[in-house]
């Protein structure tokens, strides 16, 4: 704290006297001045006391020691306590020298003793002094009547002088309230004196980071039942050693000796706080207990010692061992607060020391600030100013009703490493919070002038640029600011000991702050200018009275407002304010401007969407700055009833935003306001307009054509010859617009301009009903009777509010619902639908980073949301913990989340692998592929509409989501009873009732009535004190239940009911050791030790809403329902699948039968090729009746893919021959034409087994497929699990300790298995340890984990396994060789997805 203050220990002085000879004459001169001028005591206390700090020019006694009473001379001992001994009766000799310079300096003391009110009892003595009114006085003597204190008598007698008033004074001030945590500026009511005795001690602390840059930690604590305060900083303490000149201790020095300190050198440029050399002693004096404790590493030595009774009494130092070598230094102190008037540390004080902590964290950089243990928030200068603006903002919101305020702009610059400088727009008044040193300069001084005058004069200059008939002074553009000062000034100066004011000239700050042109500039585009020229303005305008008060030509305090030139000008009626979707479509906006100019048209961006105010709370309204920015700028009345325009500043609002269906929402909820508030402006003819702009362009050359709706373009491309040659791009948004597209729409504007019609019988209540909580039931049967491609035409001239909410709204409510809500088909939301066709798609075999998979399913399957969410949806497919999947369908390679936060402990998407578990194509069978019902985004295909999975996912793994008037919670099955349940519809047989379940999960589900579940954890009573936690209720994380336990710990009154606690479980599982009080654990046994620890949650299967097959919402009553409408539709799938297989298998038979009579009629020379035109050929081949096989593109190939082969044909060549024509020469041999013969046989009896199985026989294959891969997921989980549970059972093992790298040794045997470690550090001796390594071979077979390419899925990679590549590859053996035997193999490949089928039940959006 102070240490740092004392770098060089010859600056510690003792300020010097004069002599007798001049005090006696001083004397002489106060009694003749006293008795021969009698109009002398009108003087003022500092004229006529001549003891103030700065008149103590020369002493070196001992003034803070109390002479005794009834002693007649002076006595003060020049030897410290610490040295005082019997030996100073031996030195007699020497004590009369010694007392002399002591006399010289009491006897300059009493000059200085002298005060107003000893004055005032001498006038009393002297004659025509005495005053009538006056009540008789004891006669006083000369020497009762002048009196000597001492400087610590005079201190605690005067304190104005050094410290302040000790009076209550109540003033406006900054103070931290506690119960908001908010900066509050109100009237305080406090001790000056006080506060700044404990101010004195911050100061020193903050002192100390100056002198030691190493100092990182201030912690100051304050409790204010017991009245006493603490202050810690740790860094370089104070030096513990003996001063060589005063022979005392250097801290009791410091802190116990008046006028001592390391400041007096005024040569040396200090950047500390203190000065005069009273700082900690002050808050000594006034402190009944006042202690220093410090600790210096350089002598290994820690300090302690208490001064008690107004620093009177020194207590014996207590030096001890510093043996770990610490720095810190701590004061504490517990103030005299009798001698301020105060009974207790009040709140309004505490409010003001809790502040000035605040400062501290706020300009002390580096340094972690703690206020009663409790780390601040802080983190710089910029964060401390944020502190006042936002609590400004709160105040300014609560004044006005609730209104909501715009938080001032804050611009900031730190100028140098001594300067900080943040400015602000103030409310009409120059506010100020500077500091100088970390000493709050509350009153400002030089420094705030200085930074103030120059951001004045530049707004001078920005002023008359902008209005040369405004003239404003300096004075009242500072009426506008609210400025910010960190300052580092050298030596600085005050007003006075209270240091209120900085009174330092500039030039003698050792640096010049200077504001740089780009922190000008940012003020300059503050509203501070147009707040000055408003000010400047309404004082004109009282003076000229101005007549059109009832509007406002322009607005202030919305700089994102690009308002219009007319607007609130007598042709208001003729601007128009257009609301856009975000910043983005303002620029497009401000672009098409440019077409149309500014003077009628005002721009302002809408930032997300609209409050529903329809049920909104007052103050939630009131709060809204969307809603009072729109009121503002269109000058809008509450509950007013409009007829017309003409008050307005705007007369008409038009909607400019994105054409997909959040755009759709944003318009519903303006509506929604203005029908609301203010629905007779909608009945007012184009009042409310909406901009359109295109959805799909197609282009052809120079030719272009605009459609706004998808329905619309799809209509003119079948309508339309050749619409496949055009060009289309989509437009997702209005950013996709340019510049120039902006001017081509504003210059057509009647074309993009729809007004909506006034308000018809009935709109009112469609507009509520899309809208009011109220109306969810009729809402659920709004969105019941929605149609499969409904939409509004925009070729109307004018919208009717009943089409646009039921044609253009409903569409977002059912798009928020398809995005919320599964479908019972495959029990996928679109975003996790569209991240496993991705996978599939991809045909992932490897892991890859999950922010890949992330850009590639955007890429490929047109995912229009955030990335974040889309990270989120893969993350949770991978999860596994118990109360997530029952199957999850991705790998989780990496921390994809626990228990222990129910998920969101996850990695970064960055971190973190995946790829599609074994089991997903068990369950989304790849024959199934080429059944599904393609879906086209951009002209490419993306996901089908839905999957048809093996079994109902929907059931395995539960789903939950919120939509619009539906939401839906479905609890997840076991997999096992779901197949079992299946077999039995197959069989015919009822179904038995399946209940809740999830994987891992070790306590109890149990019904408590139809479709009522309690779900149970376990716990275990160990014995009269100890309770045994290991499980919690599904979707009660550990975490959570952790915190219910700390609160059962602290309890209502005091101690709770949990004494203690002890976790042991990892992440798959749970396990608490919990201690309790004997008779509490009494009464949590009656109540249940489960009820007890709220270890029992409830779920209910009464909302189960799915999206049925046909694409609407539905209810299902049990998860039998569900399994009994997915049974039917899966069926048929199989029946679909059979026949679709039969026919490619056919298909693939009829070619490899064409291919070997082809070659036969060739080799029996019934077909001659050779020499022959190809177009013959064909012609020929016709005649004989050969089949023709056009070619197929490639899988996955977009529609304008051309294949390479036919490019090389002629134009108008026939290629469906080629299967034929293309055989090469070796394909005429006998082996391959028997080759092919046996091919087609073996393919008609591949037709024949398929044939004669039933779709049933079909789906129990598939059953069986999926039931084993499920086994082997389970015996993985349940592995993990106990892998986990075995490694935290208490007392089955004994507990590890930590081990490190030096463990391992080097020597040959380590006592542990190495094949458990791939890499083992050893030293370079370890080396001749080779031939030891066959040794343990065989048993790292079984247990060292796969390197990282065993675990690949490259199966082509022979260089470790060399026999198995051999093995995969006769497994893939392709039955045909030749290049069109290949062919036939693609063909086989490839008709899963290729070939077409009659498509499923369509489920509509």
């Amino acid at each position: 704290m102070l240490a740092a203050r004392i770098p060089c220990w010859n600056r510690i002085t003792r300020v010097s006297s004069s002599h007798v000879v001049l005090q006696q004459r001083v004397n002489a001169l106060l009694i003749s001045t006293f008795t021969t001028t009698p109009t002398r005591h009108k003087m003022s206390s500092s004229e006529g006391e001549s003891f103030g700090v700065m008149d103590i020019t020369d002493s070196e006694s001992d003034f803070y020691e109390i002479p005794p009473k009834k002693s007649t001379k002076a006595k003060a001992s020049t030897v410290p306590k610490a040295k005082a001994s019997k030996s100073q009766a031996a030195g007699k000799s020497k004590v009369p020298s010694k007392k002399k310079v002591l006399a010289d300096h009491n006897d300059n003391a009493e000059k200085d003793a002298t005060d107003e009110d000893e004055r005032m009892e001498m006038h009393d003595d002297v004659p025509g002094m005495q005053s009538t009114d006056a009540p008789a006085r004891k006669k006083k003597s000369v020497s009762d009547t002048f009196q000597k204190l001492t400087q610590l008598e005079h201190i605690l007698k005067r304190p104005d002088s050094y410290i302040g008033s000790v009076e209550h004074i109540t003033q406006a001030m900054w103070t931290y309230d506690a119960n908001t945590k908010r900066m509050v500026h109100r009237d305080v009511r406090y001790v000056p004196g006080f506060f700044k005795i404990v101010d004195e001690i911050l100061v020193n602390a903050a002192d100390n980071k100056i002198n030691d840059p190493n100092m990182d930690t201030l912690k100051i604590n304050i409790d204010v039942e017991e009245g006493t305060i603490s202050v810690y900083n740790n860094g370089k303490g104070i030096p513990i050693e003996i001063h060589s000149r005063e022979k005392i201790y250097i801290p009791e020095l410091v802190f116990g000796h008046l006028l001592s300190g390391s400041n007096y050198d005024d040569d040396e440029k200090k950047l500390t706080g203190g000065r005069n050399g009273y700082g900690a002693k002050l808050a000594n004096i006034y402190s009944h207990e006042f202690t220093i404790e410090t600790a210096d590493k350089s002598t290994s030595q820690k300090y302690k010692q208490t001064w008690t009774e107004n620093m009177s009494k020194c207590g014996k130092a207590k030096i001890t061992k510093n043996g770990k070598g610490e720095e810190f230094t701590r004061v504490t102190f517990r103030p005299d607060l009798g001698r301020f008037g105060m009974d207790s540390i009040d709140e309004d004080t505490a409010g003001l020391l809790r502040r000035r902590v605040y400062d501290m964290a706020g300009t002390v950089k580096d340094v972690k600030v703690f206020l009663n243990d409790e780390k601040l928030k802080i983190k710089n200068f910029k964060s401390y100013v944020d502190l006042y603006l936002n609590s400004a903002t709160a105040e300014a919101a609560e004044h006005s009703g609730g209104a909501a305020r715009n938080k001032p702009t804050v611009i900031y610059e730190q100028i140098s490493s001594r300067w900080e400088v943040a400015f602000a727009v103030s409310d009409g008044n120059f506010m100020q919070v500077s500091f100088a040193n970390s000493i709050s300069t509350s009153k400002g001084g030089t420094h705030v002038n200085l930074i103030a005058d120059q951001i004045a004069k530049n707004l001078i200059t920005a002023i008359g640029k902008k209005n040369k008939a405004a003239t404003v002074k300096a004075g009242q553009i500072k009426n506008h600011m609210w400025v910010f000062i960190n300052a580092l000034i050298e030596n600085p100066t005050f007003d006075s000991q209270t240091k209120e004011t900085l009174t330092l000239p500039s030039s003698k700050f050792g640096t010049r702050p200077v504001l740089s042109e780009d922190f000008m500039k940012k003020v300059q585009k503050s509203p501070i200018v147009d707040n000055i020229l408003n000010w400047a303005k309404f004082k004109a305008d009282q003076q000229i009275k101005k007549t059109d008060g009832s509007k406002r030509s322009r607005l202030t305090g919305l700089p994102k407002l690009s308002d219009a030139n007319n607007a609130g000008t007598k042709n208001a009626k003729d601007c128009t304010l257009i609301l856009t979707e975000g910043d983005s479509a303002k620029a497009l906006a401000i672009a098409g401007l440019g077409v149309v100019g500014r003077n009628n048209f005002g721009v302002f961006p809408l930032r997300g969407k609209l409050l529903n105010v329809r049920e909104a709370r007052h103050d939630q309204i009131m709060k809204n700055e969307e809603i009072q920015n729109i009121k503002k700028i269109m000058g809008l009345q509450h509950n007013k009833d409009y007829s017309n325009v003409s008050s307005l500043r705007y007369g008409r609002l038009m909607i400019m935003t994105d054409q997909d269906h959040d755009g759709s929402h944003i318009k519903g909820l303006l509506i929604n306001f203005i029908d609301h508030f203010y629905p007779s402006l909608l009945k007012i003819p184009d009042f409310l307009v909406e901009f359109v702009t295109p959805i799909i362009r197609a282009s052809k050359g120079k030719q272009h054509r605009d459609f706004f709706t998808i329905p619309e373009y799809e209509q003119w491309a079948q309508e339309v010859p050749g619409a496949d040659k055009w060009d289309t791009k989509y437009f997702k948004g209005l950013g996709t617009s340019t510049d120039a597209d902006a001017r081509g729409y504003f210059s057509n504007m009647a074309k993009h301009v729809i007004p909506f019609a006034p308000t018809q019988e009935g709109d009112r209540e469609l507009i509520e009903l899309a809208f009011s909580k109220k109306k969810a039931d009729d809402r659920k049967e709004w969105l019941r009777q929605f149609k499969p491609g409904t939409f509004l035409d925009h070729e109307l001239h004018e919208i009717p509010y009943s089409d646009f909410v039921n044609k253009e709204l409903i569409l977002f409510s059912m798009a928020d619902n398809i995005r919320s809500i599964p479908s019972v088909a495959d029990g996928l939301k679109p975003g996790q639908r569209k991240v496993v066709w991705a996978c599939f798609k991809r045909n992932l075999k490897k892991e890859i980073k999950v922010v890949q998979l992330v850009g590639y399913v955007s890429e490929h399957a047109a995912y229009h949301h955030g990335d974040m969410s889309l990270t989120q949806t893969i993350v949770a497919l991978a999860q596994d913990f118990v109360g997530s999947n029952n199957l999850n369908l991705m790998n989780p390679s990496g921390q994809f989340g626990t228990r222990d936060q129910g998920g969101k402990d996850h990695a970064s998407g960055r971190y973190i692998n995946t790829l599609p578990m074994p089991i997903a194509r068990s369950i989304f069978h790849a024959d199934d592929d080429a059944l599904l019902d393609a879906q086209f985004e951009d002209n490419s295909q993306i996901e089908p509409e839905f999957y048809m999975p093996v079994v109902p996912m929907v059931l395995i793994n539960g789903a939950e989501g919120i939509g619009t008037g539906w939401s839906t919670n479905i609890p997840g099955f076991n997999p096992v009873e779901i197949v079992a349940n299946i077999r039995r519809l197959q069989n015919g047989e009822e179904l038995i009732p399946m209940h809740p379940w999830w994987r891992g999960f070790k306590g109890e589900i149990k019904q408590t009535s139809k479709n009522k579940y309690d779900v149970s954890g376990i716990v275990t009573k160990l014995d009269e004190t100890t309770v045994e936690i290991t499980e919690l209720p599904i979707h009660k994380w550990t975490q959570s239940f952790k915190a219910e336990l700390e609160t059962m710990m602290v309890g209502e009154k005091g101690e709770g009911s949990v004494k203690n606690y002890q976790e042991h479980h990892a992440n798959e599982n749970v396990h608490f050791i919990v201690q309790m009080d004997a008779k509490e654990l009494v009464k949590a046994e009656e109540k249940g030790l489960p009820e007890y620890f709220k270890l029992i949650s409830k779920i209910s299967t009464s909302n189960m809403i799915c999206f049925d097959l046909d694409g609407k919402i539905r209810k299902y009553d049990s998860p039998e329902s569900i399994l009994e409408e997915f049974y039917p539709v899966r069926l048929s799938y199989y029946q679909k699948r059979k026949d679709y297989l039969s026919g490619e298998m056919t298909r693939v038979l009829d070619r490899l039968n064409s291919q070997a009579r082809f070659i036969q009629m060739i080799v029996d020379k019934q077909l001659i090729v050779a020499a022959r035109k190809k177009v013959d050929i064909i012609a020929n081949l016709k005649e004989l009746k050969f089949p023709a096989f056009p070619k197929k593109s490639k899988a996955n190939a977009n529609a304008d893919e051309i294949d390479a082969e036919a490019e090389d044909e002629d134009k108008g060549s026939n290629n469906d021959y080629d299967y034929l024509l293309n055989m090469p020469i070796y394909s005429l041999t006998k082996e391959k034409i028997e080759k092919l013969r046996k091919q087609a046989a073996d393919q008609e009896a591949e037709i024949m087994v398929l044939l004669r199985k039933s779709p049933k026989d079909i789906w129990n294959e598939d059953l069986e497929r999926f039931l084993d891969e499920w086994r082997k997921t389970e015996d993985e989980f349940q592995q993990k699990m106990a892998a986990s549970t075995a490694a935290v059972k208490k007392g089955k093992r004994k507990q590890a300790v930590l081990q490190t790298r030096k463990s391992l040794g080097g020597g040959g045997n380590r006592g542990h298995n190495d094949s458990d470690d791939d890499f083992q550090p050893v030293k370079a001796a370890a080396k001749k340890r080779a031939p030891a390594v066959p040794a343990t071979k065989p048993h790292s077979k079984t247990t060292k984990p796969k390197t990282k390419k065993e675990s690949s899925d490259d199966e082509e990679d022979a260089s470790e396994l060399p026999k198995k590549p051999a093995t995969k590859k006769a497994v893939a053996r392709p039955k045909i060789e030749s290049d069109s035997d290949v062919e036939i193999a693609e063909i086989r490949n490839t008709a899963r997805n290729k070939g077409k089928a009659k498509a499923a039940p369509k489920r509509k959006r």
